[in-house]
């Protein structure tokens, strides 16, 4: 059950096993006699019109041993950057997967990498905010911000912004890690496992809280600007009540995009924070744009792409139901989302149609894939990484079922190869 897996709180796993052993809430989200209902949804045979190449893959650390932590690769034009629970930082080159250097920080990490003015930052589970530099791999500075991070770090300037799982964002200084200033909001007694990353436009820092606010912070002096309810909790159990703003925030020109957990998906004005559109959806992975649609995956896994100018429904896919799927990220003319047992799909940006599926391996993707330029990375929860791209369209073929397994690990579109 996702909504199980993923509670945390002052009640944290207490919470999750009363709720399984009552006979109230839970029966909303799971029931016995639909046990087919409540399984995942079986892949099935599709026509495929892409290629997808695997260009490398690479090993960067060991594997994630607690759930739903905050990394996956991110690029900054020149270098790709991963890390891993058991605490390493790999820099890498993004055409050949060679690394350019290693380091090991020995800690458990949560969180990261982000990177930007030539410097990388990561997150460890025990609350260390660490900054490295991106050419070299040496550790600047440790800072320890007193709670568990799962939000990307963000950096800009002179300054790296950190956001905490029990809702407080920080400031610290990019040479000496020292606090500047911090920010905090209202913590419901139980939220979801995970934080949304927050992002910089202008002056002004975007970030989503587990109330369910939505809020753009001043970049020097940490004062709130604007805030808008995306999320309002209401039911009288405290699960009803969940309302987190977890998933990734997307910015386009002055526009932001973003999505919390029984509430809404809506399009605000930078500016003013005004709320420009707004629909019922709810999610836990956040929202992913291009230039015409906003693309996101309720909280069942279907996956819905939306008009980004008025946000009227274009598509909507069914296909990964209860299979734990990540953002959907548009790449070339597709959308990809991986899913709990190692997959890659690939639907159709215009359509929703399945276009490709490629299996990644036999760990769990719960990191959405990252684009650069032409190619897509993508980490597993096995702390492997690999880059693909789109070879070119290709004559309709069949896609195999789930049960084709093959044990080839070669980067044909049609085998289902396990890349561990």
């Amino acid at each position: 059950m996702n909504i199980l897996r993923r509670l945390v709180g002052p009640v944290g796993l207490l919470m999750a096993t009363a709720l399984l052993s009552g006979c109230g809430v839970v029966n909303k989200f799971f029931d016995t006699e639909k046990d087919e209902e409540a399984e995942p949804k079986i892949l099935v045979k599709f026509d495929s019109k892409l290629q997808i190449k695997k260009v490398w893959s690479t090993k960067v650390g060991g594997a994630s041993d607690y759930l739903l932590v905050g990394l996956r690769p991110v690029g900054d034009g020149n270098l790709m950057y991963a890390a891993s629970q058991d605490g390493k930082v790999l820099a890498m080159d993004p055409d050949t997967g060679n690394p350019r250097w290693r380091t090991d920080l020995e800690v458990e990490l949560s969180a990261g990498p982000g990177v930007n003015e030539g410097f990388v930052a990561v997150a460890s589970k025990d609350g260390e905010v660490i900054l490295l530099n991106a050419a070299t791999g040496e550790e600047q500075w440790r800072k320890f911000v007193g709670g568990e991070v799962l939000a990307h770090p963000l950096i800009d300037d002179d300054t790296v912004i950190v956001q905490t799982i029990d809702n407080r964002l920080l400031a610290l200084a990019r040479v000496d890690g020292k606090q500047r200033w911090e920010m905090e909001q209202t913590m419901p007694l139980l939220s979801m496992r995970g934080t949304a990353s927050p992002l910089m436009v202008g002056s002004l820092i975007i970030a989503g809280f587990d109330n369910g606010r939505l809020a753009a912070v001043n970049l020097e002096t940490g004062d709130i600007e604007w805030d808008s309810m995306l999320a309002l909790a209401t039911g009288r159990s405290d699960l009803e009540r969940l309302s987190d703003i977890d998933g990734a925030i997307a910015v386009v020109g002055q526009d932001v995009y973003a999505t919390g957990y029984q509430g809404r998906l809506a399009s605000i004005a930078v500016e003013s924070g005004q709320v420009l559109w707004s629909r019922e959806i709810s999610s836990y992975v956040g929202v992913a744009t291009d230039w015409n649609s906003v693309y996101t995956a309720l909280d069942d896994g279907e996956v819905i792409a939306l008009k980004r100018s008025n946000g009227v429904e274009i598509w909507r896919n069914d296909d990964l139901l209860r299979r734990d799927p990540t953002l959907p990220v548009p790449f070339n003319t597709a959308v990809v989302v991986g899913d709990f047992e190692g997959y890659l799909h690939f639907f159709s940006g215009l359509s929703g149609e399945p276009v490709a599926r490629v299996r990644f391996g036999r760990d769990a993707i719960t990191g959405y894939p990252v684009v650069m330029g032409n190619r897509l990375y993508v980490q597993s929860d096995n702390g492997r990484v690999s880059a693909y791209e789109v070879v070119q369209n290709r004559p309709t073929q069949s896609a195999p079922d789930i049960s084709e397994e093959s044990d080839d690990s070669g980067s044909d579109v049609n085998s289902v190869a396990d890349d561990s």
